[in-house]
């Protein structure tokens, strides 16, 4: 019996050995492809007839920690772990620690605390994954043990102080990144210039601790960062718009059929989807989803390519997502497990303002239900209370408190503002007086604040802003009300301010006439004034001996003091002075030295005109009279009209018989000659004979044109001309 029982501790022994040997292997074939059975089936056969089967179940990982975190601090990501394994599997080729929601690049890092205590432990961290390798440093597996005293020394800090949100830690024994909102696995294969069609079949050929694999769908846009931004590479995923263009479908993994985009109709996302931008553009036969290559475009997104891409460049197929979970059937790993930290952050309630004194109760409210802790200080202070609400003691100044979520760093301001009341305003002047219609300015100023102005003493709305208030034109007496107020606060005691219109003084502006050589009297008009003229006379009245433009300015008596200026125009008309008087025939036209349309004419001394022109002037001796219109003077001057009749009829029936020039005896010296039309010289007249009877010798001449000349004297021109003899 002894011999059998030391036989079978051999036996055992051995399989152990074996199992473990094989174990490893297949850990090791996990981390290269991650396409492997559920577990390892081990069987030995003894006298042909006899199996022994052990199975290798994988790991359990179970793992605490949802935790506040204040940024620029460390903390632990776990505050327990546990890694339950098969007997016959010890260890693993690696753990891995990723950032798989949240994740800030390079402002997050996570790291081993204390790598002296772990020496079978060596870390290698992906900045761009966000993720944390923890492998023994020879290449050997990793004991469970090793690996959970490791994971629980990973530390999470973050160096921004304007840190917030949420970061999921995904702590998993497989080489593929767990999103623990899906429970689902997500590879990178590599595989230069692959098509999608060969992505598809090699996705679902693959396992993943019997996972089955499908192309990644993508549904979330956690989801998303984690396959586009964190995954170790680019390239295929399972949509595709191949069955109608532009209405593109999940055609792989439990979302086969389901639309998520649907461009053609009106570009609408029933589902998720991160296109680049101008993406899909749906050309030819670029029917299938990509993640696009990093530098293009939105870091993470989608573009569309036909089945194999392109030959090279951007646009060339590196690889595909492989993504294992949620399959019917399919029982979710444990090989994986979450926590989670979150950075909290106040959400404040800045309170209204009050007037002069008073308790303010604010509030704020901090993410995941935080406790908010209120302080008097940013930093450190005395701690005043705790709640969403605190009830401030009665202020009489404006004070800062600061709400506390749990990272004094995080501590966000509340300020409660206490206003003072202004003080009643106080008028510049109390009463404004203005003389006659217009606008008037008026001052008021407070200790504080600002200055409104009413036209009641209480309610209404305010008609102007500021201390100085230019009113609108006002004819009657008015009265404004200034209201100082600061912020809400109102002091609705309001000062008035009186405004008084006066009547300045009516006068009336004059234009008057002045005779040269004598004086006009100027007068205001109105009496019981002050009077300025501006001649620097202070008289109601004063004498004008030239003419000119006068003002005098009249003030009313106190306390009015309201100046009204009156102008007089003195035109000044001078005596008439004749110049000369032109005659021609019976036409006289009077010329003065000094013209002005205050002059008018007249040849008879009775009737006169504007004109200095007349026509048809009786001949002979005659007198021009030209005087100023108001009276102010008169001058005469004669004048002769010398009359040649155009024709005589000497037949002695005593009308026109005789050939005279009349006015010609008005010229003692005047003689004319007459001659017939051949130039004969028929007769001469003087003053002594003044007329001719159509004779020569005695002799009648017969019926014809003659020719005369005048000569007044020595200092006149001849004038010429002819008249005609009718029998």
């Amino acid at each position: 019996m002894k011999n059998i029982n030391f036989l079978k501790t051999i036996l055992f022994f051995f399989i152990f050995i074996f199992s473990q040997s094989r174990a490893n292997e297949k850990i090791s074939a996990i981390d290269k492809n991650s396409m492997t059975a559920s577990k390892d089936t081990i069987k030995l056969n003894k006298n042909n007839n006899t199996n022994l089967t052990f199975a290798i179940t994988p790991p359990v990982i179970k793992a605490t920690g949802d935790q506040f975190y204040c940024p620029q601090n460390t903390i632990n990501i776990v505050t327990a772990i546990t890694i339950t394994h098969d007997p016959l599997e010890l260890g693993t080729i690696a753990g891995y620690i990723q950032i798989s929601s949240g994740y800030s690049g390079g402002l997050d890092q996570l790291t081993l605390s204390n790598p002296a205590a772990h020496p079978s432990i060596t870390t290698s961290w992906d900045a761009t994954a966000g993720k944390l390798k923890l492998s023994n440093p020879t290449g050997a597996n990793v004991l469970y043990s090793d690996l959970e005293a490791a994971i629980k020394d990973v530390v999470f800090t973050n160096s921004s102080t304007a840190a917030s949100g949420t970061r999921t830690f995904s702590i998993t024994i497989g080489q593929a990144n767990y999103l623990p909102s899906t429970q689902h696995y997500y590879l990178f294969i590599p595989s230069i210039g692959i098509s999608w069609t060969a992505a598809k079949a090699a996705a679902e050929a693959s396992t993943y601790y019997g996972l089955k694999g499908y192309l990644a769908t993508i549904l979330s846009a956690d989801e998303a960062k984690l396959i586009g931004e964190q995954a170790s590479g680019t390239g295929w995923i399972g949509g595709s718009d191949a069955e109608t263009e532009g209405v593109w479908k999940w055609v792989t993994g439990p979302e086969a059929g389901t639309i998520f985009w649907n461009g053609a109709a009106n570009g609408s996302t029933p589902n998720f989807a991160f296109w680049n931008t101008g993406e899909p553009n749906n050309q030819g036969d670029e029917d299938y989803a990509h993640i696009t290559q990093p530098g293009v475009g939105i870091r993470g997104s989608w573009n569309d390519l036909a089945n194999t891409g392109d030959s090279s460049g951007n646009y060339q197929p590196k690889g595909y997502v492989v993504e294992y979970g949620g399959m019917p059937g399919e029982l979710p790993l444990e090989i994986a497990a979450s926590t989670k930290i979150t950075i909290p952050v106040a959400t404040v309630t800045i309170p209204n303002s009050i007037c002069n004194s008073g308790s303010f109760t604010l509030n704020a409210t901090a993410t995941t239900g935080a406790t908010i802790n209120w302080y008097d200080a940013a930093i450190g202070g005395n701690l005043l209370g705790t709640g969403n609400s605190y009830t401030t003691p009665i202020i009489n100044t404006t004070t800062t408190f600061y709400a506390d979520p749990g990272c004094e760093s995080n501590r966000k301001a509340v300020i409660a503002t206490v206003n003072p009341t202004p003080a009643k305003p106080v008028a510049a002047a109390s009463t404004v007086y203005n003389c006659g219609p217009g606008s008037v300015i008026i001052e008021a100023n407070s200790d504080i604040g600002v200055i409104n102005w009413f036209t009641t003493s209480t309610g209404g709305t305010s008609v102007h802003m500021g201390n100085s208030f230019t009113t609108p034109a006002l004819s009657t007496n008015t009265t404004y009300y200034a209201q100082a107020s600061y912020s809400t606060c109102i002091n609705t005691d309001r000062t008035p301010v009186n405004i008084i219109i006066y009547t300045p003084p009516v006068v009336t502006d004059e234009t008057l006439s002045l005779c040269q050589f004598q004086k006009i009297t100027l007068d205001t008009g109105i009496s019981g004034m002050t009077y300025l003229w501006n001649t620097g006379a202070t008289s109601q009245t004063i004498d004008a001996t030239s003419g000119g433009t006068y003002t005098v300015d009249v003030t009313s008596p106190a306390p009015e003091n309201c100046t009204s200026r009156k102008t007089i125009i003195v035109n000044e008309h001078q005596v008439p002075q004749i110049d000369r008087i032109d005659v021609n025939g019976t036409t006289a036209v009077i010329y003065l030295k000094n013209e002005a349309d205050y002059f008018e004419y007249s040849v008879d001394g009775t009737n006169f005109q504007n004109s200095n022109t007349f026509f048809e002037v009786p001949g002979g001796l005659q007198t021009a009279y030209i005087r100023e219109k108001t009276g102010c003077g008169q001058t005469t001057q004669n004048f002769i009209v010398l009359v040649f009749p155009a024709f005589f009829t000497p037949n002695n029936d005593s009308y026109n018989d005789l050939w005279e020039v009349t006015g010609m005896e008005n010229y003692p010296q005047a003689q004319v000659t007459i001659f017939d039309r051949y130039g004969k010289l028929i007769a001469q007249l003087t003053s002594s004979k003044m007329s001719w009877d159509g004779t020569l010798n005695k002799t009648p001449l017969p019926a014809s044109d003659y020719w005369y000349a005048l000569k007044i004297d020595d200092t006149k021109p001849v004038l010429r001309g002819h008249f005609s003899l009718k029998r």
